[in-house]
Order: C-alpha cells, then sequence, then structure tokens
C-alpha cells in the first residue's frame, strides 16, 4: 500500500490534475456540499449552488453533477446518521422510539416502496434534510437508500447545471442573489417541514398500519408530570 501511495503521489498527470485552478475549486464546492447538507434546515439549495458553480466556472456538466450527488448523499447519510446517535439516541423518550421501532419493522417489510420514495423525492428540488432526519431516527440501514437518493439527486442535479449553463448567457452573475434563497417562503416552507418531522415521531405507526387509522401516541404519565 506505500509504495502505491508513494506511485500516485509521484503520478505527474495526477499532481497536475489536482494542482489545476479549476480542479481546486470542484474540490472546494465537493466539502462545501458537505457542509451544506449536514446543517438540518435552512440551508441553501445545493441545486442553486452548483448552477452557481457552472456559470461561473464553466465545468463539464458530468463531473460537476457526478461531485454534487456524491457529497449531497455524503452529507445527506451523515445527518441521518447524527439524526439516530444524537435525536434518538439522546433526546426521544422510551415510547417514541419503540412507537419508530414499528415504523422499522413495517419499512422492511416494504423495502421496495422505500427505495422508491427516495428516488422519487431525490429527483425533485425539494430540501430532504428533514426526510433524513425522519429516516435516521427509525434506525434503519442507510445502504438502502444511498443508490436511490445519489441516482435521483445526479439526474436533478445535471438538469439544473445544464439548464444553468444555457440560460447564463442571458442571466447577469447578479441574478444569482443568495438573499433570494432565504425569502418568506423558504423560511416558512423549512419550518413546516421541520414541524412534520416532530408529527412524523408521534404518529402511531402501530395503528396506522393495523387499523388504517391516524393517530397520535398518548403521553405516559411520567411524559404528562414533567
Amino acid at each position: 500500500f506505500k509504495a502505491y501511495a508513494i506511485k500516485l503521489i509521484a503520478n505527474k498527470k495526477l499532481f497536475l490534475f489536482l494542482s489545476n485552478g479549476l480542479m481546486q475549486t470542484l474540490i472546494i464546492v465537493f466539502f462545501i456540499i458537505i457542509v451544506l447538507n449536514l446543517i438540518p434546515a435552512f440551508s441553501p439549495p445545493t441545486w442553486m449552488v452548483l448552477s452557481y458553480v457552472s456559470v461561473l466556472y464553466k465545468p463539464n456538466w458530468l463531473l460537476l453533477a457526478t461531485i454534487g450527488a456524491i457529497a449531497a448523499t455524503s452529507g445527506r447519510v451523515l445527518l441521518a446518521k447524527l439524526s439516530h446517535v444524537i435525536v434518538r439516541n439522546k433526546v426521544l423518550g422510551e415510547k417514541t422510539i419503540k412507537n419508530l421501532d414499528n415504523l422499522s419493522k413495517e419499512l422492511k417489510k416494504r423495502k421496495t416502496l422505500t427505495w422508491g420514495i427516495f428516488l422519487l423525492y431525490a429527483f425533485g428540488p425539494l430540501p430532504s434534510n428533514q426526510l433524513f432526519i425522519a429516516y435516521g431516527l427509525t434506525g434503519l440501514s442507510l445502504r438502502l437508500i444511498v443508490t436511490p437518493f445519489f441516482i435521483g439527486r445526479f439526474a436533478s442535479y445535471a438538469f439544473w447545471i445544464v439548464t444553468a449553463s444555457e440560460i447564463s448567457n442571458k442571466l447577469t452573475m447578479e441574478s444569482f442573489n443568495i438573499k433570494s434563497l432565504f425569502t418568506g417562503y423558504f423560511i416558512v416552507g423549512q419550518t413546516v417541514t421541520l414541524l412534520l418531522v416532530y408529527l412524523f415521531t408521534k404518529i402511531d405507526w402501530q395503528k396506522l398500519f393495523t387499523e388504517k387509522k391516524l393517530r397520535l401516541i398518548k403521553k405516559t404519565t411520567e411524559e404528562k408530570s414533567q
């Protein structure tokens, strides 16, 4: 392995590739996107960032879409993992965890449905942070959702990158105003989805799947006294 690493470092083509200004920019963009996708809420959409980079630096659309999809998927998987480790294990009560375990059992029987939901959701420009937070709370394997999310995001990012490149001649760089990302609509939308995650933990999933009734789990005596 050591010999292979030395050979890799000594590779002139690789050195030139990494020393290229555009490539350095794309590496920075890669890590920025990971961080953005780690933020639970109110982060700028990744497709907007990639569109901006596409117009500003004119990279190969295929390379940029691939970098974006890998980074976004990595960030979202880490977010789901943190949701499981911190929120599920440290914040949620025993009854809520048991309720989410009931959901996990049902989703394990419906892996194709779960796969399809993440694929369809990833095709759209909607924020997926709350979706991954909710999935992380179930304790299900993250392997199931990586592939569909990557495929969907790659296709979505490719569309936005190509579209941005096509219309870049008609738009000035001032048109990509970062302030526009934080309009009232954006803030309200993010707030609503956070409330939906809270509701997600309170739905009585066992009743929903067995009795087809939408009910909220009842508070325990201990929770009522707090």
